[in-house]
């Protein structure tokens, strides 16, 4: 991702969502009906492309109704 002529990348938030929640990302995987290992990768970004069914799930199980809360963006690492 390019904004304003740096790169980009968009980090899930979904350690901190849980932590925040006091579930485990096994617990979240579980409520959302989303696999761990699916869970896992969204949380340790290491994922290309991000269903987005999985953010609705995720959104829905935690009662989020801003998805803004899910995402940061941060500059690229080169």
């Amino acid at each position: 991702m390019n904004l304003g002529g740096k790169e980009k990348k968009l980090v899930l938030n979904i350690k901190e969502l849980c932590k925040a929640h006091n579930i485990t990302m096994s617990e979240l995987a579980r409520m959302s009906d989303i696999e761990p290992s699916k869970i896992s990768a969204l949380a340790n970004n290491k994922r290309q492309r991000i269903q987005i069914s999985h953010i609705e799930k995720i959104c829905e199980t935690l009662n989020i109704q801003d998805a803004n809360e899910i995402f940061t963006i941060m500059d690229a690492e080169k």
